[in-house]
């Protein structure tokens, strides 16, 4: 059995995020051929069940770069959180930098989650992030920090790099970007690849092969493990440099037409 791990934004999803109808059915062949098909993404979980396309499918779901996987049944199986210090240390620093603070926890996106935003003007984001009371999380019982966002509008995405420099010494987190406007924060123990040695050792599973398809900069952990990673042709450079195939782009069905080739070389399984 071979695993192809799937990102959604940029690669899964075209520009308009949706999942086209080839990209469907290049699923559904997989699934048919026995394979695992595994949803692997930084989007929380509430933004991926919300995809109309997706709601019929039974496949695992990675979420928040690998922080929490949840299984093909939507039971949870896995989660790892930031401690409340490190909170702590990234917010104070992010809250010097003039960018927009996203935090992903156990009651949702504070005070959004990533998707809605996409379109945002500047002056949108900076009234949105102006209005918000960060110290109305820290009440909250029970509270499960599991990603920060460090956001700017992609006009200014000069300040990223300013970003990660002050990011770079604090223990216990991993960075990653899935656009080139943001700075994704976690535990170190969150990332696409560890999710997917994870998964298997869970669910006593051992793939043959593992293909991830990716576009951005928080796929590069899953193309460390994969055995043959594929980037799309709307990914930046360094994220095509980084990958064994490069494909179409999203807008171009480019996961159906890199699956319908890998698959040339896949036998069909005989149905007895």
């Amino acid at each position: 059995m071979k695993c192809f791990s799937i990102d959604l934004d940029g690669t899964l999803l075209n520009s308009n995020h949706q999942v086209s109808k080839e990209n469907l059915e290049a699923i559904y062949e997989l699934k048919a051929r026995g394979h695992e098909v595994i949803l692997n993404t930084g989007r929380a979980y509430s933004d991926v069940v919300k995809i109309e396309d997706l709601q019929k499918l039974e496949l695992p779901i990675f979420c928040i770069n690998g922080a929490v996987l949840y299984t093909k049944n939507r039971e949870l199986l896995y989660e790892t959180t930031l401690p409340a210090s490190t909170y702590q240390e990234v917010f104070t620093a992010l809250n010097t930098l003039d960018v927009g603070i996203l935090v992903y926890t156990n009651y949702g996106g504070f005070p959004s989650t990533l998707p809605p935003l996409h379109k945002k003007s500047e002056e949108e984001l900076n009234q949105l992030f102006l209005e918000t009371d960060y110290t109305e999380l820290l009440a909250k019982d029970d509270l499960k920090v599991y990603k920060l966002i460090a956001l700017v509008h992609p006009s200014q995405v000069r300040k990223i790099e300013s970003v990660k420099m002050a990011l770079k010494d604090v223990l216990g987190i991993s960075t990653a970007s899935s656009f080139p406007n943001n700075v994704e924060i976690t535990s170190d123990e969150a990332h696409k690849g560890k999710a997917l040695l994870r998964y298997q050792q869970l669910m006593n599973l051992s793939f043959e092969e593992i293909i991830a398809f990716g576009d951005g900069g928080n796929d590069l952990g899953q193309f460390e493990v994969a055995t043959t990673s594929v980037a799309m042709a709307n990914a930046p450079i360094s994220i095509q440099e980084a990958a064994d195939i490069v494909t179409k782009s999203n807008d171009e069905n480019g996961f159906a037409y890199a699956v319908n080739q890998i698959l040339k070389n896949d036998p069909k399984p005989i149905l007895i």
